[in-house]
């Protein structure tokens, strides 16, 4: 199966070894580390798959996926991030992905994603321990932050929180469960 795949991501190391990673896996693939870029490829090699990292230098990469598919409806998109949380997981299949990792990810599941026919998976077992604190609050940013387009200050105007607090929540792992 000779398929290209589009790797999006704005880290040029990470993307760079994705890129080498999938062509020795025998799938053709190159990468962009920008949208304007990533667009234009796009267009140019009309992609069968695009791994599409959820922050771009600070832009929403869910920005990406309506014009992504627009050029190619046919094409299977998997979303990477490093925060990951449900309310942009929700986000990025209701835009048409076909499944959200959160990173660091093993290429098999980049793989495995691809592969997958069923679509979306929403076959995870619930927890039977409710949301900590700490996990409903980041849960809870993470959507105003999407309602708010990535826009930081508006999220903390709208949260009703310092700039520079959100900002440092932000850069934090999200908690676990």
């Amino acid at each position: 199966m000779n398929e290209m795949t589009l790797i999006i991501d704005d880290d040029p190391s990470f993307n760079a070894i994705l890129v080498r990673t999938m062509e020795r896996r025998g799938c053709p693939a190159r990468g962009a580390q920008d949208s304007a870029s990533a667009l234009e490829l796009a267009r140019e090699l009309n992609p069968a798959r695009v791994v599409l990292d959820l922050n771009l230098n600070g832009s929403s990469g869910l920005a990406l996926i309506p014009p992504l598919l627009e050029s190619n409806p046919d094409c299977r998109i998997v979303v990477l991030t490093g925060y990951a949380s449900i309310a942009t997981a929700v986000d990025a299949v209701k835009l048409g992905a076909i499944q959200y990792l959160a990173k660091p990810v093993e290429i098999e599941a980049i793989l495995s994603a691809f592969d997958d026919d069923g679509g979306p998976d929403f076959d995870v077992p619930a927890s039977d321990e409710p949301l900590s604190v700490d996990r409903l609050e980041w849960e809870h940013i993470q959507r105003v932050l999407n309602e708010n387009d990535g826009n930081i200050s508006a999220t903390a105007r709208a949260l009703k929180m310092h700039r520079r607090t959100l900002q440092r929540k932000l850069s934090k792992r999200p908690v676990k469960t």
